[in-house]
């Protein structure tokens, strides 16, 4: 019995992936090529980068932020006045940090990236894990999240960096957006888009070139260049509403193919709205350690409970 074996939709060899949502089959040239073509549209779709910026990389130890700084290296070679350096954020998770902190540090040395690592307890005084134990009112995701923000705001900034790439995927975004209607919160739904830009210069602008590219395909593309990453998944993650919301549309995409891109696009379109709605977000000097917030306090003084001093993170 013959076994027939699905071609690829471009160049005829044999596929060894299937996209739904584009009802087309790819081989494995074909894959990996569309991946990079995908995220240099992205980049130019939202007018990401510059010929000369120096860019500071995300780069967490897992499959997003290796394949993105993968293809950033690459993209880095044709224009010799850009620069990339690696950032890590050691956040002290005991029994997890230290593989992806090393597996970035390995992967760093193979693409000769500049590679820097900062630490929750070099900045903070303290680890995540002694954060959590105490302070129990939110989810331990919830504490990490603002802190690693400022950490790599930090380490862009020593590195005088003027741009700084997350590796948010497609899924990332998606649930994003669906945890900021949950809560409620107008403000963050607004801000959750490809580039945040602040218009005074006090941060480095935030980008993010994944953010097109659907989870298990940027975990395909690791597999398929031979990506070490690490797998063990953060001890914290079933604590997080995050988790839920993930389960809940992968259930939903698996059922209604393209639904995350659907998502993805409403936002895109409704984006505006709200922001003429509410009105744009007025940065002020945090009155504990100086940094920009719509708030009196930010966030991250409002997370340690104390008034950090001025300059400090």
């Amino acid at each position: 019995m013959k076994v027939s074996l699905l071609r690829c939709s471009r160049c005829g060899r044999t596929a060894i992936y299937r996209r739904p949502y584009e009802g087309i089959a790819l081989c494995k040239a074909c894959f990996l090529r569309d991946i990079e073509e995908r995220i240099r549209r992205t980049i130019s779709k939202y007018d990401m980068l510059k010929f000369d910026d120096h860019i500071a990389v995300a780069v967490s130890g897992g499959k997003d932020s290796l394949t993105l700084l993968r293809i950033l290296r690459k993209m880095e070679r044709r224009f010799p006045k850009s620069k990339l350096t690696a950032v890590t954020v050691d956040e002290g998770i005991r029994g997890y940090r230290a593989e992806a902190v090393k597996l970035a540090r390995e992967y760093c040395g193979e693409l000769d990236v500049d590679h820097v690592v900062v630490s929750f307890r070099e900045l903070f005084g303290r680890t995540l894990d002694q954060i959590v134990r105490s302070k129990k009112e939110l989810s331990p995701c919830s504490y990490c999240g603002v802190l690693r923000r400022r950490a790599i705001h930090i380490a862009a900034r020593n590195a005088k960096a003027n741009k700084i790439a997350t590796a948010h995927n497609l899924d990332d975004e998606v649930q994003t957006i669906l945890i900021n209607i949950f809560h409620g919160d107008a403000k963050r739904i607004a801000r959750v888009e490809p580039v945040l830009v602040d218009p005074a210069g006090r941060f480095a602008e935030r980008i993010k070139p994944v953010c097109e590219i659907p989870e298990k395909e940027v975990a395909l593309y690791a597999y398929l260049t031979g990506t070490k990453f690490q797998t063990t998944p953060c001890p914290y993650l079933t604590t997080a509403l995050r988790n839920d919301v993930r389960e809940m549309l992968n259930r939903i995409e698996e059922k209604h193919t393209g639904t995350k891109f659907t998502i993805f696009r409403s936002m895109e379109r409704l984006r505006n709205y709200l922001k003429l709605s509410i009105g744009a977000a007025e940065l002020r000097n945090c009155r504990g350690c100086g940094e920009p917030t719509t708030q009196e306090f930010c966030e991250v003084c409002k997370t340690l409970g104390t008034t950090l001093r001025s300059g400090s993170v």
